[in-house]
């Protein structure tokens, strides 16, 4: 029992290094965007291979260890948590390279205003995620139920972005392209967040046994 415990605590830090990329992939790509890097942006759209490579690499071994060890209980609800929090990063590894190729467009041109709801739903989303993957680690804790709070901020952040545009749209037809890829990248941020709350609510079912998707949440 003990190699099994090595081979769970060997999982549990691949999920957290393929954490600490995702989390530099949402950095890199909303300041790729915000200081105008497009050489950022390639580097983070070239590097997304390697997120890829990682979440395949961990679901393969969640498979062996299931048909090796037949885990019961909270170990089984540990493999098959960690199989769909990967699948979770994964997919926020993909919106932030979403984020870099809308990045790369708006680069090219006039900046329309300044980024503002952006980076703090950047802000904010990282911090889901970060703590979304903290409470995966530490096990049992209030932090899961916080990240599903914050995730009402950046969808009101979303709504704020939209509604700052919407009025230069309306002044000025030529700039919608560029504005709508603008609503886009809010959207990818979304989307992300998202994606930390179901981690958050998957950590909740590995602690307690108890899935609360679609039901409000009770601490």
């Amino acid at each position: 029992m003990a190699i099994f415990d090595e081979e769970l605590k060997a999982l549990r830090e691949k999920v957290l290094k393929l954490g600490y990329m995702v989390e530099d992939a949402i950095r890199d790509s909303v300041k790729s965007l915000v200081e105008r890097d497009s050489a950022l942006a390639r580097e983070v759209i070239k590097g997304d291979h390697l997120i890829n490579a990682l979440e395949v690499k961990i679901d393969e071994e969640c498979i062996r260890l299931i048909a090796l060890r037949q885990p019961v209980a909270r170990d089984l609800r540990f493999i098959t948590t960690t199989m769909k929090i990967t699948t979770d990063l994964e997919r926020m590894g993909d919106l932030a390279e979403n984020i870099c190729e809308r990045a790369l467009e708006l680069n090219e041109k006039p900046q329309l205003k300044p980024f503002v709801n952006i980076p703090r739903m950047a802000e904010i989303t990282q911090s889901m995620v970060r703590d979304a993957l903290d409470a995966f680690v530490t096990g049992c804790s209030q932090l899961p139920y916080e990240v599903i709070k914050r995730d009402d901020e950046v969808d009101d952040l979303t709504v704020r972005n939209f509604e700052e545009l919407l009025p230069l749209m309306i002044q000025d037809s030529k700039i919608i392209p560029l504005a709508l890829k603008r609503t886009y990248v809010a959207k990818y941020l979304e989307r992300i967040a998202d994606h930390a709350t179901n981690i958050a609510e998957m950590v909740i079912y590995m602690c307690k046994g108890k899935l609360i998707r679609h039901m409000e949440i009770s601490e």
